[in-house]
């Protein structure tokens, strides 16, 4: 019952910011894009770099209202170009070539990608996990919760006293 009456608090919060945001200039939206551009430079020196392509392509997007905020990339074309990004952020588990289980048959084709061999079985390694998100969040997380929470308290103090545009 304590849940669902703070969830319902909460959406309270998020329509009346929503209302104030029609109504007035509020601060939330530039706290919220600062808040996320700190995560981003952050994400970005922790992410390992072959090239800085992928790092280079991670993006900010904040709504108007400033309610909600998107970091990573964003958009078709970029993700289909860096899927990999998944594979170095939780690592792989291999493959022992040869194998499989319960002795059933494997296809005996060869395994290429046009340029390269790779023979009927290979053996692929597992890759250690270099996680960047989960960190860059952790790290900020303090500071970024005590400036939105400074915005909030701003803008419905502005609010309440009936300041508006201007």
């Amino acid at each position: 019952m304590a849940r669902r009456s703070k969830m319902r608090g909460d959406i309270r919060l998020r329509r009346t910011l929503r209302n104030i945001h029609k109504t007035m200039d509020n601060e939330l939206a530039p706290a919220m894009r600062q808040a996320a551009e700190r995560i981003l430079a952050t994400q970005q020196q922790l992410m390992p770099r072959d090239t800085g392509a992928a790092a280079a392509a991670l993006r900010i997007y904040v709504a108007p209202s400033g309610l909600d905020a998107q970091i990573g990339i964003r958009g078709k074309r970029d993700s289909r170009k860096f899927f990999y990004l998944r594979f170095i952020e939780y690592g792989t588990k291999g493959y022992t070539g040869g194998r499989r289980s319960a002795g059933r048959k494997q296809r005996e084709t060869n395994k290429s990608d046009g340029e390269h061999f790779f023979g009927k079985h290979p053996d692929i390694p597992a890759r250690p996990a270099h996680p960047w998100l989960r960190p860059s969040m952790d790290v900020n997380r303090e500071y970024v919760t005590a400036d939105i929470e400074a915005a909030v308290r701003r803008t419905l103090r502005k609010a309440s006293q009936g300041v508006g545009n201007g």
